[in-house]
């Protein structure tokens, strides 16, 4: 049998964008995925008609290479309204973007979430990122995000109050401890574009990819032990031969295959997120609701049924709660309902608890230093390494390392 142009490791976004390009400029391709779906840490499970992304997940409208390789009009993607109710004094205070929606200018800038210079610095700051290309930003000083906010002059009240719960749901920590060239990243696309779920869920995504290639491009439930330059070793004791291997896995599956190339690892962010369903949504709008208190468990709440209603069956709000960290899951549920009750009152505990995910490798760290102007891949004696892990920790980085060594291969 003649060996495939190219075995990929691993069906994420990373694997499933590689093949793609591939497939496109003629080339065959062979994903091999451990697990029983493509998608990687992009999955949603289907229970009693409602959609439940493992890990509160959306994507960013403005994402331009992932933006450019989907088809986003057959995603069909629901908005989340641009801003945020923000938890303040045991209510929900809304702050938005004017620029989108001036009909809150005059609400957004009373509210008690930072000081009114501090809205004139989000002002400030929407149009330093629109100013910057993102190849600009990839090349700007790189510290802290917290250090960044206090050295453009955010107060303590708005780092506090928005920016640890805003971004806590998006870095899965809330010391701000993440590069700053991740949140200049992540502002601008913000700034460009929305905040979004696809109809069908964020599977939609790489089951997408996934249906472009020929019918056998992947194979599901095929764990590989080693690989060699030409050989992937598959743990049932099959051998597979290539012109090239691409390992396209996280960041810990690459360093278990490849030791040498990953001496130091960057490590985890964790989440959990947990699921309930309500007779009536406690937000009735597309839009986050954010802890801004700087104390309990839950960092944000949302409906993405209010968003995309095909998230829930007719009749019912599916409401997503969302935990950073890797709190102790017993009584977690139960904690995590009395909080709400400060939110929302009584009600919560009228919900029906659907699931709780625990993903503990939800979210490559990602400190200063580690965003930096690069290939968008690794290789290591012939073998191409991707992934969000050698990029942004993002879907954007993700699909974009996986077309970079697509295109390297292609080179080649």
């Amino acid at each position: 049998m003649k060996p495939k142009h190219t075995i990929i490791i691993g069906a994420g976004l990373s694997g499933l964008a590689c093949a793609n390009q591939l497939h496109q400029a003629g080339l065959r391709s062979l994903i091999v995925e451990a697990s029983d779906a493509v998608g990687g840490r992009v999955r949603t499970d289907e229970i009693d008609g409602f959609l439940l992304d493992r890990g509160f997940q959306v994507f960013l409208s403005a994402y331009p290479t992932a933006g450019h390789l989907l088809d986003l009009g057959a995603l069909e993607l629901q908005r989340f309204k641009p801003g945020a109710l923000v938890l303040k004094d045991a209510k929900l205070k809304r702050v938005m973007d004017v620029f989108r929606c001036p009909q809150y200018a005059l609400g957004s800038a009373m509210a008690p979430v930072g000081s009114l210079r501090d809205k004139l610095l989000v002002a400030k700051l929407r149009l330093h990122a629109l100013q910057n290309s993102l190849e600009e930003i990839a090349s700007h000083p790189d510290i802290t995000t917290e250090a960044f906010l206090r050295q453009f002059g955010f107060s303590d009240a708005m780092i506090d109050g928005f920016f640890r719960s805003f971004y806590g749901g998006i870095f899965l920590e809330r010391e701000l401890q993440t590069s700053s060239r991740m949140f200049e990243f992540t502002f601008k696309m913000f700034t460009e574009g929305f905040a979004t779920l696809p109809a069908g869920g964020m599977r939609a995504i790489p089951e997408q990819l996934a249906a472009r290639l020929p019918a056998d491009s992947i194979r599901l439930h095929a764990r590989v032990s080693s690989v060699e330059s030409n050989t992937v070793s598959l743990e049932s004791g099959e051998s597979l031969e290539a012109d090239h291997v691409v390992v396209a896995t996280d960041a810990d599956a690459a360093a278990h295959l490849l030791p040498s190339l990953f001496e130091r690892r960057k490590g985890w962010r964790s989440t959990a997120n947990l699921y309930f369903s309500a007779e009536i949504s406690p937000l009735n709008e597309a839009i986050i609701a954010l802890n801004g208190t700087g104390t309990g468990l839950v960092n944000n709440v949302c409906v993405p049924s209010d968003v995309a209603p095909s998230y829930a069956p007719i009749g019912k709000s599916l409401v997503s709660v969302s935990v950073s960290g890797n709190p102790e899951p017993l009584d977690l549920e139960k904690r995590v309902r009395n909080e709400l009750q400060d939110w929302f009152g009584y009600e919560v505990h009228q919900w029906q608890h659907l699931r709780t995910y625990h993903i503990p490798h939800s979210l490559p760290q990602q400190a200063p230093g580690s965003i930096v102007p690069s290939s968008g891949f690794l290789t290591h004696n012939g073998i191409y390494v991707c992934g969000d892990h050698c990029t942004t920790a993002s879907i954007e980085g993700a699909i974009s390392s996986g077309l970079h060594t697509a295109n390297a291969i292609r080179r080649s």
